[in-house]
């Protein structure tokens, strides 16, 4: 069974975050589902409230916005929770979330994750600190848009994916989510001609990769500098 050490999970991920016996609890409730590419694992203005916790694959968030457009919010991988807020508080989904490629998780109804709560407080305390992290991602985003240039804010989110979801290689963090180029122009705020000329800059300058389905950032130390972030101690 996995535990909170193995590389499996992103560390800061829900599953990659607990101990475990935690761990092996939670994967012992519900039931295991999977996805494929473009299905829907919840949809924006659902009631459900249930919650999917990511084994394996990647989904990306996106919601509608004022003139009808779809805009891309997040990714989440496998080790991620996705539906959290609605089975916390009754409100209608928030945001839709679809499969890119398979994607392998475990549904669990919302009383079962409160019961989960209630008997492992360490739970309560990694949920509440994933939260608080997608907050701090969102209001970043906001911040990022008003007070860097478009180079540096691609920066900034290519060092956030790496860190966050990076797996280690002889040639650096490997980002393995897939985004397009209009989605990095979601998540950055940009027009994605721009997007396409900063890419092309960075794999220029050597801190980077892409290939089909992954990029690989060369110089990460570099590339924290360009995006004006301290060192990563």
């Amino acid at each position: 069974m996995p535990n909170s050490s193995a590389a499996r999970w992103p560390s800061r991920s829900l599953l990659g975050a607990m101990s475990p016996e935690a761990c092996r609890e939670l994967l012992g409730l519900g039931v295991r589902t999977r996805f494929e590419a473009g299905d829907v694992l919840l949809r924006e203005g659902d009631t459900d409230r249930h919650v999917l916790v990511l084994l394996s694959g990647f989904a990306k968030v996106t919601a509608r916005v004022e003139n009808g457009e779809e805009s891309l919010l997040a990714v989440r991988v496998g080790g991620d929770i996705v539906g959290e807020m609605a089975a916390m508080d009754g409100a209608p989904r928030s945001a839709t979330v679809a499969a890119c490629g398979t994607v392998d998780a475990r549904l669990l109804r919302h009383d079962l994750l409160r019961g989960l709560l209630v008997r492992r407080p360490e739970v309560h305390l990694v949920l509440t600190g994933i939260v608080a992290d997608r907050l701090r991602w969102a209001n970043r985003r906001r911040l990022d848009f008003r007070g860097y240039p478009v180079k540096v804010r691609l920066a900034r989110l290519l060092v956030e994916l790496a860190t966050s979801y990076g797996r280690p290689t002889e040639r650096g963090p490997e980002i393995g989510c897939r985004l397009t180029q209009p989605e990095l122009a979601a998540l950055t705020g940009a027009a994605e001609t721009t997007i396409h000329k900063g890419l092309r800059e960075l794999r220029r300058s050597g801190l980077l990769e892409t290939g089909y389905g992954s990029t690989v950032i060369l110089d990460l130390p570099r590339l924290r500098r360009l995006a004006d972030l301290p060192p990563d101690d």
